[in-house]
């Protein structure tokens, strides 16, 4: 986050005519970090924290931040296992010295063939496979527009694993390559909709709902003839645009967006979930997950309990970008209401369906840290899962 946001902290705090410990007790801030924030000794903080001290300011979460990320890339000398993904994505490709040409039908079966493993989180895997796999897609892209169609898909892949891992700007190089060249306006509308999800992982709130909703004006179709697949394009970016009016305090706004992605829900009759695209997963189940998503960002943990109750995710697979994540948000309300052995179990259970997935979570990190620190002993359990996350015991 920039570190102008204790100067601008500062001059909202004092415009309300607000003291320190007044926004403290407001936002359930501590007071110690806005002095620190104000006086400059710290230079970042959560999203979910200035979205917090800006709706007890009564401004936009968007009016504190700037260039703010939520989930930081990689830390510099961390094990960097995309690396050479991101290499292929940026270094030129040259056909001279290929023993054997790759083909458009070769490299297409090779792509859906790795689907498993992307809607699976996977991430060791495809660490391996992609670099190979996105150089031979830039060599077949030359041979027209089959092969275009097969980067276009891939590059919309690579984007989404790459947000997934916190690797924003080669996720950016892959969704604008993707976007840039694609002929099909409902799969653009999926790349966009991966577009505003980048956006909001790096803070950028008033683009995000911006782009989505200009989308959805674009590719919104007439509900009594449209297909699942437009009502599904169309209800993702709706979807996006709420999430990310909720996070800069415009609750009108993120309603207003939830609920016309419920009337596409609602025409779909059920939950729209293709075999060969599984970032098209949309229906009545998608939307109540992203209900309780908004209602956890508004501090409400027993609503989210409560919708929780009736949405059905044993019977989903466990793919991090629904499920999973709602269950994460179900672990935090578990937190908040001081059910510390029921916030291990939710944990234990994501851990058991997505192992490679988990430990890129901070959100997963921060609500671990908070059932260790009111813990005085930890059971080899706690430990073995708080080393799975990623958390220092």
């Amino acid at each position: 986050m920039s570190a102008d946001i204790g100067k601008r902290l500062q001059d909202v705090r004092k415009r309300r005519g607000m003291t320190q410990r007044q926004l403290a007790s407001e936002s359930g801030v501590s007071l110690s970090l806005i002095r620190k924030l104000e006086q400059g000794e710290r230079a970042d903080t959560r999203l979910e924290t200035a979205r917090r001290l800006a709706q007890a300011l009564r401004v936009p979460t968007t009016n504190l931040i700037a260039d703010h990320e939520d989930d930081p890339e990689t830390a510099p000398g961390a094990d960097d296992r995309w690396e050479a993904v991101r290499r292929a994505l940026v270094a030129p490709v040259r056909a001279d010295g290929v023993t054997e040409e790759p083909t458009v039908g070769g490299v297409r079966d090779a792509m859906e063939s790795a689907l498993p493993l992307f809607s699976g989180d996977r991430f060791a895997e495809l660490s391996v496979i992609l670099p190979p796999l996105l150089r031979d897609a830039d060599l077949i892209a030359e041979s027209g527009s089959e092969g275009r169609a097969v980067r276009v898909r891939l590059s919309q892949l690579t984007g989404w694993l790459l947000t997934q891992t916190r690797q924003f700007e080669a996720a950016d190089i892959a969704l604008s390559r993707s976007l840039e060249e694609s002929s099909d306006r409902l799969q653009a509308a999926a790349t966009v909709s991966t577009q505003c999800w980048l956006l909001l992982r790096r803070g950028r709130l008033s683009e995000a709902r911006e782009l989505a909703t200009r989308w959805a004006d674009e590719v919104e179709p007439r509900i009594s003839r449209a297909t699942p697949a437009e009502l599904s394009a169309w209800g993702w970016l709706l979807l996006r645009a709420s999430a990310a009016a909720i996070r800069d305090n415009r609750s009108g706004e993120a309603e207003d967006a939830l609920r016309y992605a419920n009337s596409a829900a609602v025409a779909m009759g059920r939950e729209f979930a293709p075999r060969d695209d599984f970032l098209q997963a949309f229906g009545p189940v998608t939307v109540a997950l992203k209900r309780a998503e908004n209602a956890m960002i508004v501090d409400k943990p027993d609503l989210v309990l409560k919708l929780s109750q009736r949405i059905p995710t044993s019977g989903m697979r466990p793919t991090s970008n629904n499920r999973n994540r709602h269950l994460l948000d179900v672990a935090e309300a578990h937190v908040r209401s001081r059910d510390y052995a029921k916030t291990v179990e939710v944990l234990q259970g994501i851990r058991a369906d997505a192992p490679q997935w988990l430990p890129n979570q901070r959100y997963a990190r921060d609500i671990f840290g908070r059932v260790i620190a009111r813990r005085r002993t930890l059971t080899q359990e706690m430990r073995d899962l708080a080393d799975a996350i990623g958390v220092p015991v």
